[in-house]
């Protein structure tokens, strides 16, 4: 990654810790060098990490100035120990920054159920504070990576009233993707002054349009954890309507930028496939067909296979529980129709359908003809290597 990978007033840095089996960054750290308004949005899955407890806790004070993440350990039902070790992992990067503990954030992502090694993340916790730079964050992004093929940062930078500000977005997902909040680890610096409130109404917004509306497996993970940072450095001061709208489109830009990367890194993809729901009576409506449709394991085997199979297309949608009238639905894959009056067009157009599908991106447009609302959905094949990578990944 490039130098301007950067967002003033903030450093980080990625050390080996000996957490994975192989010697790899696996130990990260953010800090941002004045306190920092901070928002977050978690898993809700049941069973939640030890790190997401304390780190849900702590975000909703509003104020925080570094994150400690690592890999190779989900700290995941480990019981009264979990939440011990991920506060003295805490506690060992406050006090070689020199900032309180309670102002650290925590997370972790890895195999569930396994002891978090401790005693390495504090031997190698010196090593770590000393690598902070501007320019960390390329190794922050490596040492959060779990079975990602390469690191995830996106860059974007804006202008509010004549004076620039920036947003830093990093993040790790590739297998265990179906956010009902988030997505597995993503952590986002920005260098404008908000209040709390504020930022967690736009995280807020902002993850819905984007780390929401993604699947690589359906699996929810029990670590899930979006933070969002703002340190006020750049002088730029977001108050008014019209300068949250400002941050706002960028931020969702960002995110929705992220939220692609992850699908596409996800694991053993193949294809990416955005599917919309356009005319359906409402939002709520055209989502839940979007979602079940991007589940569903016959659609995304078909879309590996590179199958125009559109009934299977069509019977998802009939099983999200969502009233509409079958007749008059339409199926398009980027534009070109196989669906007609709720049914199919013909062997010369499966031939077209088949031709776009051997394509790595493409959108399937499903209209209900039965109402003015749209929602979409990201999502992706299911290929004999997610079997593979999933089925030792504790090896």
């Amino acid at each position: 990654m490039s130098e301007s990978i950067q967002c003033p007033g903030f450093v980080a840095a990625g050390v080996s810790a000996g957490i994975k089996k192989k010697t790899a960054l696996d130990l990260g750290l953010i800090f941002s060098q004045q306190p920092a308004t901070v928002a977050g949005m978690f898993t809700r899955n049941r069973v939640m990490a030890a790190p997401v407890q304390i780190t849900q806790k702590r975000t909703a004070h509003g104020v925080a100035q570094a994150i400690v993440a690592n890999a190779g350990c989900a700290n995941c039902c480990t019981g009264d120990q979990g939440v011990l070790h991920a506060r003295e992992m805490c506690a060992a990067a406050a006090a070689g920054l020199g900032i309180d503990a309670e102002r650290m954030l925590v997370a972790s992502t890895g195999v569930i159920g396994a002891p978090l090694p401790i005693a390495k993340i504090q031997d190698a916790m010196p090593a770590l504070i000393q690598g902070l730079r501007p320019d960390g964050f390329e190794a922050f992004a490596r040492a959060i990576m779990t079975t990602d093929t390469v690191p995830k940062l996106v860059r974007r930078q804006g202008v509010m009233e004549g004076t620039p500000f920036t947003l830093l977005g990093v993040a790790k997902g590739a297998g265990m993707i179906r956010p009902d909040m988030a997505t597995m680890l993503c952590f986002v610096c920005t260098d404008v002054a908000v209040s709390a409130t504020s930022l967690q109404a736009m995280l807020h917004q902002a993850v819905d349009r984007s780390l929401n509306c993604i699947t690589i497996d359906g699996d929810t993970s029990t670590n899930d954890t979006v933070l969002l940072m703002a340190n006020g450095v750049s002088g730029v001061v977001v108050e008014t309507a019209d300068q949250r709208q400002v941050f706002q489109d960028l931020l969702d830009d960002l995110l929705m930028d992220i939220a692609r990367r992850l699908v596409k890194d996800g694991e053993g993809v193949t294809k990416v496939v955005e599917i919309k729901v356009t005319g359906a009576a409402s939002r709520q409506d055209a989502f839940r067909i979007a979602d079940t449709v991007a589940h569903s394991p016959l659609v995304k085997t078909a879309f590996f296979g590179e199958d125009a199979n559109w009934g299977r297309i069509l019977a998802a949608a009939g099983r999200a529980g969502v009233a509409f009238d079958p007749r008059v639905i339409e199926v398009f894959f980027d534009g070109i129709q196989m669906v007609a009056a709720g049914q199919g067009c013909g062997p010369d157009r499966e031939t077209q359908i088949t031709a776009i599908m051997k394509q790595p991106e493409f959108t399937v447009t499903i209209d209900l003809h039965g109402g003015s609302a749209e929602a979409s959905m990201l999502t992706c094949d299911f290929s004999l290597d997610y079997v593979k990578i999933n089925a030792d990944y504790r090896s």
